[in-house]
Parts: C-alpha cells; structure tokens; sequence
C-alpha cells in the first residue's frame, strides 16, 4: 500500500509532503482520507474487493459470504481431519427452550444442529408446555431418531428462564452452547467451538459473530464484533450470539436468573464474568448464528420486547451492586450507559492545552472550558510554544487573573510530544487532561464524565467525541491500521447517526484515542513514560502513547457523552518542508515497525472489516486465519 501510494503520489518526497499537509491539517482523518483517494486511482484489484469499488459493492453481504463463509465439500473433510486432531474433544450440550415456535422454523434449527460439523454434541430441548398440537410430536420425532437429542416436556408454562433452566438440566456436556428455538447454526458453529476450546489456554466464555437470517433464509446484518471489550459489553450484550459457556461455571452462579426473561442471557453474562479473568473470556471472529428476524423477535426491532431492555437495564444494575461499583445503569437509545459516582473528594485535573498564535481558537477554547465545565476542580495550563502576535501575547498576560488558568513559556522547537511531556511535570493534578487548542465545550459535564471514568480500576486512556462545525464526526476513537497506520472510526458521520452496531454512541473501549481531548490518571502518564519526543514529535504520538498504556494492561475508552467542537485549523502553518516531511516518513515507519502486529489486528476491531475505510465496510478477504 505504501508503495503504491508513493508512486502514485509523485515519487517519496512529493508523497511524504502531501501526507504532511494531509495531517497537520486534519489530524489523522485528513492523512486517512489521502490513502483512500490513492487506494480509488490504483488500477487493478488486489484486496479482491467487488469490480465497482463503491460503497455499496464494499457493504455487499451477500457477495462477501458467498466468497469467504460458505463452505464447500473440501472445506468440510478438512475440518472434520482437524477435528480429529483435537486434543481434548469436548460434549458441547446445545441448550434451547422452546415455546410455540413456527414449526417449520423448529425443525431448521434442530438440523441445523444435526448437520455441525463437529460430532461431540447433544441438544437439550425443553418445551415450555406449548399449545400448539404440531410441536409435541415433532420434537418426539427427533428424540426418536437421534439418541443425542434430550427433550423435557415441562408441565407448567414458567417462560424463558424456567424453561431454560429445565433444558441446562439435562446437559451432561463440558461446555454449553446457547440457541433460540427460531434461530440456525452455521455448520461450523461447534467445530470453531471446540477449535477455541483446544486452543485457548483456561478459556470459560467463547462468543462469536452473527448475522440475521429472514423468513425466505437470505442472510444479512452481520455484526462483526471486537474481541472482549467490557465497556462495550455494559452497553449492550454483545456476547449474545453464539454464547459458549464451561458448564461448571453456568452451574456455580445457579443457571439462568427467574425475573430477567428477555435478558435472561445478558445476566447469565453478567454472572459469568464476575467469576472469571478477561483473559478468559475469547472471541472467534466468525459468523457462527444466525439471527431470525420475525414480527415478534428483538432481531427486528429493539422495542419488540421493551421488557427485555427493562430486564437488562435491571441485570446491570445488579452486577455493579454485586461488584460494589457505585454505578447506575439507565437504558438509551441503542443500548445502555453506565454512570460512575464521582469520589466526594473530586481530584484536581490538569488540563494541557499547547498553543503558539491562534487567538480566535485558543480564546473560544478556554474561554468555552471556563464558562461551561460543571466539573469544579480543575487548573489549565496554557503552554505558548514561541507565539509572537502581540494580540495574543496580551491575552495570554490578562488570562491569568483567573486563578484557575497558568501559562507556561516554552520556546523550543515545536515537538508536541514534548511540550506535553514538559507542561505534566508542572501540572499538579492528579489527572491529567491533553487538549488542542482549537476545541469549544458542547456538554458541559465533559469533564465530569471523562474523569469518572478515568478513575476507575483498569481504566487507561479516556477519549471524547469531537464534531466538526459542520455536525459531522471527527472523532470517536481510533482504529488502529485505518489507513496504514490509524485512522478515526466513523469519520464525517451524520450527527443522527449511530454508527455500526451503536459503537459511534455508545461507550466503547478502543485501542486509541485521540490526544485532542484525552483524559487520564497522571499516575498512568507517568508509569508509561509520557509521550514519545523522541521518535514521534508529531505525528502519531498519541495512537503511540495509548498503545503503550493498553500494552501495560490497561484498557482505553472512548466515551460519547462528553462532546466537544474540534475546528482542527492548524495554527503553526503547513509542515511541508523537505525536513519536515521527512520526519513524517520516520514517524509513519516508526509506527509500522513498532506496532506491526496490531496493524492488522486491532483488538478494537474486526479482522472481517476494512482497513482502507472508516465506515465499518467489510474486509475483501477478511484478515482472520483460516
């Protein structure tokens, strides 16, 4: 790609001072949105992607399942020979309750249990006393003909959990795999199952992806999912579809909770989770379920079953409760958000805003932060980076009268890196806030939502989400390999919209976030070494910087609710120099080689999804292993 890029750009020096003005002009959008324009003039095909190339031909489902999902004949022998290989060779007991399901849909769902490809498995069917005379001799049929299939006919309609409950009675296998009686199984469902069961050391919850199935069998509306991402996870139940769980461990928090029918899953989670390490919990990014979409399922519409979000909204609750989180959980639009107690004791943030000229930015800005922040306890420290309009310098000298706000000269050559790094050693907050200098406060509880955050456990890096003056999203967290090196997730997205699976309005955790507005314990900037002035003065520093953080075990978020208005008109001209533009050529080579692996597989992201755009279009082929 970089190759190619170089050579349509007009030769390495004319590239690297294209790419230059590309990013100091709009971040690390502008430098994503030129490798895209390079990646449309190639000729040829190389990522396989449909001829047109368009948007619509990047989203074609359809085209891409039957290019990298099906399965033919050879496919098949060579998993069952693998199969065979397998070390330990788990029973996975299938677990479905069943209530007046559309016959038609009940026998497809139990073949397609029948046809796995992986043969250790029973399914474990209870029939919750339905009314319809067409069920009973159905799944008496299938108990007949297949010894592997285990039905209870319960006595007494309980509704899901109860029923769900009575079918986890009759599992005698290792591991339990969770299916809706309306809904189908991809044939490798189990085999990918066990594959992670083999390979995973100490795993306890597996989940894959899934994707929805109509009445006439046409598949669409694929959720490819990140790997395990709790943040994400306390905003909607993404584990959902397929969820694999060790038996022993859905038997030590007592099966399936009576009171939380329509989210008995999502607590069953919950529970699970409390009992585990992350590390335990794996993602198989692959389509293993599909979804049926009918009249009265969730498939269709969120508020087909308001009583399941109210169940959720509940199931949260109770986790935080157990956890002794002081937390509370409310259901939004798309999912849920958590809200985290602030300590009575607020800790006093520091807030870094380098500058040098820009008077109408960097007055809107501070001026925005001191007019509308709710939160109390904050300074800011305003480091002039050799500004020299006098307008400017005299409203740096009058800003000062307000005791909250500091300014510190600095007139070495411009390194943001190192400005950062130096304004930190004379910051006396306990938490640290970078911004830009050309940022305007929308919600005036930012601050109090990025810190509260921030302050708890494990908790790395906080972003914001920023918008263009246009209303367009500018950020709402970084992917990294975007573009070659990282780009923002969702770029230019209309305000109303919501993004892939809720992830533009949801909390979320992502490998990297912006520095732009960054918030994070000073305790943690430290521990990682600050940013690097050394090999990124100015570019990437920040996706660097979070990517050390994450390396040392902590997890980054990007939080929707805090929202700012980010202009992104550089106020230090274009870096379209031959030195500079070769020091943005050592910085993006810096990145690659430093950060190779996560490039292709950001843990934030699914290796099913483009890396040459940022609107969550699929991958032609998918990064996965086979």
């Amino acid at each position: 790609m970089v190759r190619s890029a170089v050579r349509l750009g007009g030769g390495l020096q004319s590239t690297l001072a294209k790419a230059v003005v590309a990013y100091r002009r709009n971040g690390i959008a502008g430098l994503q949105r030129g490798v895209a324009l390079v990646r449309a003039a190639q000729t040829g095909n190389p990522n396989g992607v449909p001829a047109a190339g368009g948007a619509a031909e990047r989203h074609d489902y359809a085209e891409w399942v039957r290019r990298y999902d099906l399965l033919n004949d050879e496919q098949r022998a060579q998993l069952r020979a693998r199969q065979e290989l397998f070390a330990a060779q788990p029973l996975i007991s299938v677990v479905m309750p069943t209530y007046n399901p559309n016959p038609a849909w009940l026998v497809e769902v139990i073949e397609s249990v029948r046809q796995q490809i992986y043969p250790h498995w029973e399914l474990c069917i209870a029939d919750d006393c339905s009314t319809d005379a067409a069920i009973r001799p159905i799944l008496e049929r299938y108990q007949r003909e297949d010894s592997r299939i285990k039905v209870a006919f319960r006595e007494q309609n309980g509704h899901i959990s109860a029923a769900s409950n009575s079918a986890l009675a009759l599992a005698t296998g290792d591991w339990i795999a969770l299916l809706d009686h309306d809904d189908v199984l991809s044939e490798q469902a189990l085999f990918r199952v066990a594959e992670a069961i083999n390979e995973v050391a100490d795993v306890r919850v597996i989940y894959s992806d899934e994707d929805k199935i109509d009445a006439d069998g046409q598949r669409f509306g694929a959720y490819f999912k990140p790997d395990w991402n709790r943040p994400l996870f306390y905003s909607q139940n993404m584990i959902s579809h397929l969820g694999a769980y060790h038996t022993a461990l859905v038997r030590e928090v007592g099966g399936f909770q009576l009171g939380m029918e329509g989210s008995q899953d999502y607590d069953l989670a919950l529970r699970c989770i409390e009992r585990i390490e992350d590390h335990q919990i794996h993602h198989i990014a692959r389509v293993l379920y599909h979804w049926r979409v009918h009249g009265d399922s969730t498939a269709m519409s969120g508020d087909a079953k308001p009583y399941a979000q109210l169940a959720g909204e509940r199931a949260l609750n109770a986790h935080f409760s157990r956890r002794g989180v002081d937390a509370s959980v409310q259901l939004v639009q798309g999912g849920y958000r958590v809200r985290y107690a602030l300590p009575a004791q607020l800790p006093l943030v520091s807030l870094i805003i380098p500058t040098r000229n820009g008077l109408d930015l960097l007055r809107t800005c501070v001026q925005s932060i001191l007019a509308r922040t709710t939160y109390p306890h904050y300074e800011i420290l305003i480091v002039d980076n050799g500004s020299d309009d006098p307008a400017t310098l005299e409203w740096l000298a009058g800003v000062q009268h307000d005791q909250r706000v500091r300014v510190l000269r600095d007139d070495r050559p411009f390194n943001y890196s190192a400005l950062n790094n130096g304004a930190v050693r004379h910051a006396r907050g306990e938490v640290l806030g970078l911004l830009n200098n050309d940022l305007e406060v929308i919600t005036p509880d930012w601050l109090d939502e990025m810190v509260s955050h921030a302050l708890q456990p494990g908790i790395g890096a906080v972003g914001a989400r920023l918008w263009y003056p246009d209303n367009t999203l500018q950020h709402a967290g970084v992917i990294v390999g975007l573009g070659g090196v990282a780009g923002h997730a969702h770029i230019r997205m209309l305000r109303h919209h919501y993004g892939y699976f809720g992830r533009a309005c949801l909390l979320s955790a992502f490998s990297a976030v912006t520095a732009a507005c960054l918030v994070i314990r000073k305790s943690i900037y430290e521990e990682v070494g600050g940013l690097n002035e050394v090999e990124l003065e100015v570019a990437f520093n920040d996706v660097d910087f979070c990517l050390r953080v994450r390396e040392l075990g902590y997890t980054n978020v990007l939080t929707p609710y805090a929202e700012l208005y980010h202009y992104e008109s550089a106020t230090r001209g274009l870096d379209d120099t031959a030195e500079k533009s070769a020091r943005f050529g050592r910085e993006v080579r810096y990145m690659m080689q430093r950060w190779a692996p996560l490039l292709q597989h950001d843990p934030a992201y699914s290796p099913n999804l483009s890396l040459q755009h940022g609107d969550f279009s699929l991958a032609w082929p998918p990064r996965r292993p086979d």
